[in-house]
């Protein structure tokens, strides 16, 4: 299913070290029912297999209820899909397959998301004919420990003007924190993705719904 931009909100990456004995099935099952409209398997060092066990879980305790990506991973998408586990699409980072490949190889009601975090990178997206990408992940929006090679922070001023030239919708990534959604909506987000502020919780449903909160009353506010 490909998403609009009012589908986004609050967007969880997956970390299996930071989910720690609770588990990312687990995790993922509290963050959706705390509010969570996006849920990204980002599993470094899992072979195809173990990412379409990970997502026939996923599948099923999110029930439909938020979108279900895949992070770099095509042909895990695909396997699972052929399989009949319902994954929505991808997120790929630059150096990952080729956009316009993943879009062929998933279809035309793939959602199918880009890392795009500079004014160069937006062009390339704007180029690419029209459907090719529905939103770009653009950040970091402050310096974080769980992706180490992301690029310098850009802050809330940073990501308000590449949201500005994006071609389609902006996820703000990157150390992003309850405090943060209010001001990164109203800078043109159209979803918050968090990886710490909800896998590293104590309890990760209550710090789904501070964060589903904290957008939905930055909506309020405009």
């Amino acid at each position: 299913m490909r998403p609009s931009s009012e589908e986004l909100g609050l967007y969880l990456v997956t970390d299996a070290a930071l989910c720690g004995a609770r588990g990312i099935v687990r995790t993922v099952e509290l963050a959706v029912e705390g509010g969570a409209r996006v849920v990204q398997l980002r599993e470094k060092h899992a072979d195809l297999a173990e990412h379409v066990r990970l997502l026939e879980r996923l599948a099923r305790v999110i029930d439909a209820r938020a979108l279900l990506l895949v992070n770099d991973r095509v042909d895990a998408a695909v396997a699972a899909r052929e399989r009949g586990i319902r994954v929505d699409g991808v997120h790929l980072g630059q150096g990952d397959e080729d956009v316009r490949r993943a879009r062929e190889l998933l279809g035309p009601d793939a959602a199918i998301g880009l890392s795009a975090n500079t004014s160069a990178h937006l062009d390339a997206v704007a180029a690419l004919p029209e459907g090719t990408v529905d939103h770009v992940g653009i950040g970091a929006i402050r310096a974080t420990a769980t992706k180490a090679d992301h690029p310098p922070a850009l802050g809330v001023e940073g990501f308000a003007l590449l949201a500005a030239a994006s071609p389609v919708p902006s996820v703000a990534i990157g150390g992003i924190t309850a405090a943060d959604v209010p001001a990164l909506r109203r800078a043109g987000a159209s979803g918050c993705a968090v990886v710490s502020a909800v896998c590293a919780a104590d309890d990760p449903l209550r710090a789904a719904r501070v964060l589903s909160a904290a957008w939905s009353g930055a909506a309020s506010d405009q």
